[in-house]
C-alpha cells in the first residue's frame, strides 16, 4: 500500500515529465505502420520516420491554418454568448425567486430554526454570501490548473517530436536494448517479447478505434449542425473530432460551446437546447456506446473497470489521464495476463 501511494504521489508530481513521455511513445505506435511501409520499399528508417513526421505535422499545420479564421470567429462570440445568459437570468430573477432561491431560503429558516432550538442564536447572515462564492473560485482555481497543464504539454510539442523521431528511427534496436536487461534466460526473453508484442497489438487496436470514432463523430456532428443551420459546420464537426479524444469531458465541451453558439445566432434557448441535445446524441451513440464498447472489445477490458480508470486518471492528470487512461488500462492488462503472479489482477480487469 506504501508503495501504491509513493506511485500515485510520484505519478502526480512528475506529471509535466511523464504526460509528454507517453504521448511521444503513443505517437510512435500510430505512425510506426507507415514508417514500416516506407522501410518495405528501401527508404532508410531515419528517413522514413522524418518523412512521416513531416507529414502530419504539415496536414495538422495546414488544417489549423485553414480553419483559423472560422474557428477565431466562433471563439469571438463566446462572451457575447455569455453576456445573453447572463441577462436572460438575470430578468428571470428579476420577474420572482427562482426555484433554487427558495430552496436556499427554506434552508436557512431551517437552520435557523434548529439553531433557535440549541440556543446557538441566529445564523450569519454573511454564510450564504460566503458559500455562493465557493463554486466559482473551485471552478477558476480548476480552470487554470488545466489551462496550464494544456499550455506545458503544447509548449513541449517538439520535445514529444522528437522523442516519437527516435523511438521510430530507433525500429527493433531499442526492444532488443530492452531486452537485454531481462537478463540471459531464453524463457524470460520468450515472455518479454510476447508482452511487447501484445503491446503493440493492443495500442494499435486502441489508436484505431479511437481514429475511427473520432472521425465519425466529426461527420455526425458537422452533418447535424448543418441540417440544423449552425454557422460554420465544418469547423464544429472538425472540433468535435478533435476533443472526443477526450472521453467524456469533450462531448461535453463541445455540447455546451455549440449551445452558446446557437443561443447568439438564433437569439432564444429552445434552438440552442436542440443543437447541445443532437451534439449530446450524436457522441453518445457514438462515443459513450461504440467506443466503449470497441475499446473493451480490443482490449478485453471490462467496461466498468475502464470507466473507473478514466475516473482515477482524470482526477490524476486532468484532461490528459483521460486521453491516455485507454491505453495504459490496456498495457496494465496484457502484463497481468503474462505475469503468473498478476493473474489476479488481470482476471480483475477483464471481462
Amino acid at each position: 500500500m506504501l508503495a501504491l501511494l509513493a506511485l500515485v504521489a510520484a505519478l502526480y508530481l512528475a506529471r509535466d515529465f511523464f504526460i509528454p513521455l507517453l504521448i511521444g511513445i503513443l505517437a510512435s505506435y500510430a505512425l510506426r505502420p507507415a514508417v514500416d511501409v516506407l522501410c518495405r520499399i528501401r527508404i532508410p528508417r531515419v528517413a522514413a520516420a522524418a518523412l512521416v513526421l513531416a507529414v502530419v505535422c504539415g496536414g495538422f499545420s495546414w488544417l489549423a491554418f485553414s480553419l483559423s479564421d472560422d474557428a477565431a470567429a466562433m471563439v469571438q462570440k463566446f462572451p457575447e454568448a455569455a453576456r445573453k445568459l447572463r441577462q436572460g437570468l438575470s430578468e428571470a430573477r428579476a420577474e420572482g425567486p427562482t426555484p433554487l432561491q427558495n430552496m436556499q431560503a427554506a434552508a436557512n429558516e431551517l437552520q435557523g430554526a434548529a439553531s433557535d432550538a440549541t440556543g446557538a442564536g441566529k445564523p450569519a447572515p454573511a454564510a450564504s454570501a460566503e458559500q455562493d462564492a465557493v463554486p466559482s473560485a473551485w471552478l477558476n482555481d480548476y480552470m487554470l490548473a488545466q489551462s496550464g497543464l494544456v499550455m506545458t504539454v503544447a509548449t513541449q510539442a517538439p520535445i514529444v517530436a522528437l522523442l516519437a523521431f527516435f523511438l521510430l528511427a530507433a525500429g527493433g534496436h531499442f526492444r532488443r536494448k530492452l531486452l537485454q536487461l531481462v537478463g540471459p534466460s531464453l524463457a524470460a526473453q520468450k515472455d518479454a517479447v510476447g508482452i511487447l508484442e501484445e503491446i503493440d497489438t493492443q495500442i494499435q487496436r486502441y489508436l484505431f478505434s479511437a481514429v475511427v470514432s473520432n472521425v465519425l463523430v466529426g461527420i455526425g456532428i458537422w452533418l447535424t449542425f448543418a441540417a440544423l443551420g449552425v454557422d460554420r459546420a465544418p469547423v464544429w464537426g472538425v472540433a468535435a473530432g478533435v476533443l472526443h479524444f477526450v472521453p467524456y469531458l469533450g462531448p461535453v465541451a463541445i455540447a455546451l460551446a455549440s449551445a452558446l453558439a446557437a443561443y447568439v445566432q438564433f437569439g432564444a434557448p429552445l434552438p440552442a437546447a436542440a443543437v447541445a441535445g443532437a451534439s449530446l446524441l450524436v457522441t453518445g451513440a457514438i462515443g459513450f456506446v461504440f467506443t466503449t464498447w470497441l475499446q473493451s472489445r480490443f482490449a478485453r477490458v471490462n467496461a466498468a473497470v475502464l470507466f473507473i480508470a478514466l475516473l482515477f486518471f482524470g482526477w490524476l492528470w486532468g484532461i490528459w489521464g483521460l486521453l491516455l487512461c485507454a491505453p495504459l488500462v490496456a498495457i496494465a492488462k496484457v502484463v497481468c495476463d503474462r505475469v503468473e503472479s498478476l493473474h489476479p489482477a488481470g482476471a480483475l480487469l477483464g471481462h
